[in-house]
């Protein structure tokens, strides 16, 4: 969601934020989802709720449909905005902050790649080259190489859009799909 449309979508504020039983399906599988990539269950559950929404919410509508309390939606919010997964619009006139997220799901893909990048391989990378330079142990250079390798590929998924994205994973075979052997004709 752009930001212009996002600002459009605020003027008639009049979605209900009470979810039914079947609406918390997206937030729990969000949160389990946002719990393999590093983030919390919270984020993941604020943030599906922010994908999902028909007009930006703020901080109050995630507490009523989630239930959560507002320090931990707060928090989830810190969270995702550092992994740069939402954004934040204003309405004019208006105070507070409406959350909105991109729509498009491998744009997530990348973000989530560019994230752990930046937070955990990047520092390994950085460690790794303090312990090169004490130890003569040449394993460490041949990991450094291996680890440098991912992180290239790292920042190339991560500046991919999100069709290039795609293309790439389903070029690696990331499909879950095995190519499957053909019969030997007897």
């Amino acid at each position: 969601m752009t930001h212009e449309t996002a600002l459009a979508a605020l003027s008639p504020r009049r979605q209900s934020w009470a979810m039914t039983p079947s609406d918390q399906t997206l937030p729990d599988l969000f949160a389990d989802v946002a719990q393999f990539f590093g983030l919390s269950r919270p984020a993941g559950q604020c943030f599906a709720t922010i994908w999902r929404a028909a007009s930006p919410p703020c901080a109050d509508d995630l507490v009523n449909a989630l239930g959560l309390s507002r320090s931990g939606i707060s928090t989830a919010l810190k969270e995702l905005r550092g992994w740069n997964m939402i954004g934040i619009a204003r309405a004019p006139g208006d105070r507070k902050e409406y959350f909105t997220a991109p729509s498009d799901p491998w744009d997530l893909v990348g973000r989530l790649i560019a994230a752990r990048h930046r937070q955990m391989l990047a520092p390994i990378l950085d460690r790794l080259v303090a312990a090169e330079a004490e130890s003569p142990d040449i394993r460490l250079a041949a990991l450094h190489d291996v680890l440098r390798s991912v992180g290239g590929a790292f920042t190339t998924l991560a500046a991919s859009d999100g069709g290039d994205l795609a293309a790439r994973f389903a070029q690696m075979g990331a499909t879950g799909e095995k190519p499957r052997k053909k019969k030997k004709k007897k």
